[in-house]
Formats: structure tokens, sequence, C-alpha cells
């Protein structure tokens, strides 16, 4: 083992993404993961972080879906400086990796968000995420009805897949003509489906053409009910999908959530969530009109709840306390299981020796996150 060029991280507990393990440092070298060992078998020359006693270390969460941060909202500042600001609120809480995403909007303003993340350096950003605007009309939820719209012909160029990152796509699958879906997946860019009415057996035909997502299961999408079972029961009887929860008491109720466990497809976390996550401020505007953040819910004037004020340590601790899982089922939910739905499982989502460094340290009983490293490096982070 060369020292030289190594550092390590103790803790009490390290949970792997698949096994807690105790007593072991894990052993960064650049921005990789080059070895979990005993911590007796370190070198002496090694520089160390001891994490304090009681405390985990776990993979870094992952979020597909956030709209905004630090008093920033990505639609309103779709530039590096925005994409930084939102990626600093939101490592404080534990997540080292995330989506930017878009809701609906003009083309203009979505060529000018791939274009700020295709430039942008920062490892922690995976790629986009364009909520809309092929939506229903129906299930809008706080997106601006002017800004959904059917399929172009020139939007091929801009939902193809970004260079070494991901593309994801939210729509509803009875709003695009059929076989559209299976164009995106086929160039690589994952499809979740969301904002819809779509049937059941609308639902079927799309996780056929390769839709493999959810968006935040329950809200904005066809409910779920005896005689047409729509896309919440096709995403809790198929293996192979991807469902994103917002586990903050207010989306979806906890009764509800705790039977989506109990599915067969693959519950994951997401925040959805808007600028105050992070921010100073308590309103902020969205299309023009104001929004505000009040006891955890960020609201229209109309009532409609409009994205999250949620964070993901916040996430995984609700994930313990209102749904009553153990901790590390929670994390695997904030990490091993978004890397998979975003294919980047081979990097990112477990502690392993080659994959990236991404971790968070937390203390296991107040589920508080208290450090994180991104590709190897500590950050600043708050009591989250």
């Amino acid at each position: 083992m060369n020292g030289s060029a190594q550092h390590a991280v103790t803790a009490e507990s390290v949970f792997d993404g698949g096994t807690l393990r105790r007593d072991v440092a894990v052993v960064i070298e650049g921005p990789r993961i080059a070895g979990i060992v005993a911590k007796h078998e370190l070198p002496q020359n090694l520089p160390v972080r001891h994490l304090p006693e009681g405390a985990w270390l776990a993979p870094g969460f992952i979020d597909a879906q956030v709209n905004g941060g630090g008093d920033v909202l990505f639609n309103d500042e779709p530039t590096a400086e925005g994409i930084a600001a939102i990626a600093a609120a939101h490592r404080r809480f534990g997540t080292t990796a995330f989506l930017p995403t878009l809701i609906s909007d003009t083309a203009e303003k979505m060529r000018k968000a791939r274009g700020s993340v295709e430039a942008c350096g920062d490892p922690s950003v995976l790629g986009i995420h364009f909520e809309g605007p092929f939506l229903s009309p129906e299930k809008p939820g706080v997106h601006d009805p002017h800004m959904i719209r059917a399929p172009a012909p020139e939007d091929a160029e801009l939902f193809g897949p970004l260079q070494g990152r991901v593309t994801l796509v939210t729509l509803a699958p009875e709003r695009v003509p059929s076989g559209f879906i299976a164009r995106l997946a086929n160039a690589g860019v994952r499809v979740s489906l969301g904002h819809s009415m779509a049937t059941y057996a609308q639902t079927r035909h799309a996780l056929a053409e390769g839709l493999t997502g959810f968006t935040h299961l329950f809200n904005a999408m066809r409910p779920l009910s005896s005689r047409e079972p729509g896309p919440i029961a096709a995403a809790l009887e198929e293996r192979g999908a991807f469902f994103g929860m917002i586990v903050d008491g207010e989306h979806v109720a906890p009764a509800m959530l705790r039977l989506a466990l109990r599915g067969a497809g693959n519950p994951m976390l997401v925040t959805d969530a808007m600028p105050p996550v992070g921010g100073n401020r308590s309103t902020f505007t969205l299309y023009g009109g104001k929004i505000t953040l009040d006891n955890g819910r960020c609201t229209r004037g109309d009532g409609t709840l409009a994205g999250g004020a949620l964070d993901m340590a916040s996430a995984v601790r609700n994930c313990v306390r209102l749904l009553e899982l153990p901790l590390p089922e929670a994390l695997r939910l904030a990490s091993a299981t978004p890397a998979r739905f975003l294919g980047v499982e081979k990097m990112l989502g477990r502690l392993a020796p080659g994959y990236r460094a991404d971790m968070v340290a937390l203390d296991p009983e107040k589920i508080r996150v208290f450090a994180t490293w991104v590709a190897g490096k500590e950050g600043e982070v708050i009591a989250a």
C-alpha cells in the first residue's frame, strides 16, 4: 500500500452499501477508494481522519430530482454559477451527486440549461433532468400549462444523451407518439413517467418501449383505483422499474409509502427540492408567481404544492421514523438504488475499491450528516 498518495477515514461503523462493517478504514487515493481495511492494518505514516465515536460512514446520497437550493432555482439560473450554488447547498445535507432539474420551460431555456451542465466540471453533477414539457395538461401540478407541449422534430437534439453524463426525461406516455420513448431509450436517455394520466395499458406499453422510472410516485399522476390500476400499479409490480418517493410527510401519506415499499419495484429517495433548501429565504418566484415555504410546505397562492422543502438527510431520517425502515435500508434508498436507476452503479452507490470516494459521515441516532466527501475531497457541511 503506497501511503504517500493516499489518506484514510476511519469509523466505528462503515456501511458499504450492502454490509455494515465494524472498526474499519476507507483508504482513498485521488478521487477513488483504494481499499477498505481493518484499522490495525493501516500503515503508520498514512494520514487518517478519525470520525467521532459511534459515527457511521456511508455512500454519498444521490438525488435525481433537484429543482433548486441555496435560494437558487435552476429554471431562473440555468448557469454554471446557479448549478454551483445548488450543489453547495445540497452537499451540506449529504448529497454528493445529483441531477439539476429543469421543470417545463421554453426550448431556449432548456438549451441553456443543457449547455451549462455539459460545460460543468463539478463531479457531483451527474447530468440533467428535464421534468417536462411533454406532460399531461390534466396533471400539471405547479408546471405552467402554457409550457406543456407535444414533442417537435427539433427536440431530437435537445434530448440527446450528454457526453459522459446522464439525461433523464420525465414525460406523460399518453402525450407522446408511439415509438418516441423507444427512440429516447435506445439513444441512452433515461425515461420516467410523471405528470401523467396514463392508463395501466399505456404505462405497460411505455415500459415495453424502455421507460424505467416513475417521478414522485403517487403525486401528479392517475390515482390507483379498482378498475383502472394506472401507472402506480404498474410501477409497483414491475421488477425493473424505479420510483421516486418524496418522504416529507406532506406529499404522500406515510401509510401509502409503506404500502409502496412492499411492491416489486425499486423505491428510491428524491427531494424535489426548491430554493429554500440550504437557503435563507422562505419565499421565491416560479413562473413569475410567489411560492411560500410554511411549516415544511412550499405552496403556490392557491395551495398547490410547489416542489419540496426536503433535503436528503431529512429524507433518510423520515424513512426510519415515518416508514419504520432500518437505517441501512434507508441509506440504500438514498445511494445504491438511485445509482442503479441512473446507470452509474459501477461508480457510485457503494464504498468499494475502484468506486469514486463519495461518502457521508453521520450520527446514526439523530441521523444527521456532519461530513461529506466528493471524489475524495472533504467539504463543508452543517448539522443536517
